[in-house]
């Protein structure tokens, strides 16, 4: 077969997967910057340190690493939830089938470890690339959004619903628990969209052993506070 003089030279195998790896990464980060638009391909190039062929070569052009980046981003997220997210649903599925639901002690006991993990993850720098990526498509959503949101976001915000109508001994699927929850997730996602506020409030320099086991305590509390207000009335 006649070589395509105009194919780029591109490494194969272990390196290669690391390539396109690298163009994912640093992708996530450029985008979040700079917009799609201000996102050029000799910039994404450039950051990730590979030959600007490589983007066509991996993901077809420009548009193609943008939507592979979201879902990468998306499941960088799962990976931090994925097996907490599995052992929930499957405990959801073994009462759905015993025509039995959750108790509020078991919704709350699942929904705080759900917020620990979370805070953790959002006021870590590991966050920080995917925070701005996000709150782009959140301003002006394409597909990448609905790739985000059909992955991770939507599922864990539903999973929120069950376990908080659980507590509030609601329906997951009405307007007030969906509210609740939403207000809910904002409580959370303060901590990596206002994270500047945060750490000068809280006047941390980081977050050390010390300040993880502050925000463990924290995700404690906004649980326990939840239908709070119904059990003083009762």
């Amino acid at each position: 077969m006649k070589k395509d003089a105009n194919r780029p030279t591109i490494p194969r195998g272990d390196r290669g997967d690391a390539t396109r790896e690298k163009l994912l990464i640093i992708a996530i980060d450029v985008f979040g910057r700079y917009g799609f638009d201000g996102a050029t391909t000799r910039k994404l190039a450039d950051a990730a340190g590979v030959n600007l062929q490589a983007i066509p070569y991996y993901f077809g052009g420009k548009e193609g690493l943008y939507i592979a980046a979201a879902e990468h981003l998306a499941s960088a997220i799962g990976g931090h939830v994925g097996d907490l997210r599995s052992t929930i649903v499957s405990r959801i599925a073994e009462l759905d089938a015993a025509g039995a639901q959750l108790t509020s002690a078991e919704a709350r006991h699942f929904l705080t470890q759900m917020v620990q993990r979370m805070i953790i993850l959002f006021v870590s720098k590991q966050s920080e690339s995917w925070a701005r990526f996000i709150i782009r498509e959140q301003m002006e959503p394409t597909e990448a959004f609905r790739r985000i949101y059909g992955s991770i976001m939507g599922p864990m915000i539903e999973m929120a619903r069950r376990l908080i109508g659980a507590i509030l001994h609601d329906d997951p699927a009405s307007e007030h628990i969906r509210l609740r929850t939403l207000s809910f997730v904002g409580s959370i996602l303060v901590f990596r969209m206002a994270h500047a506020a945060v750490y000068a409030q809280l006047e941390w320099e980081t977050a050390g052993p010390k300040e993880i086991e502050t925000l463990h305590r924290h995700a404690v509390e906004l649980v326990a506070v939840l239908g709070a207000e119904k059990d003083r009335r009762s």
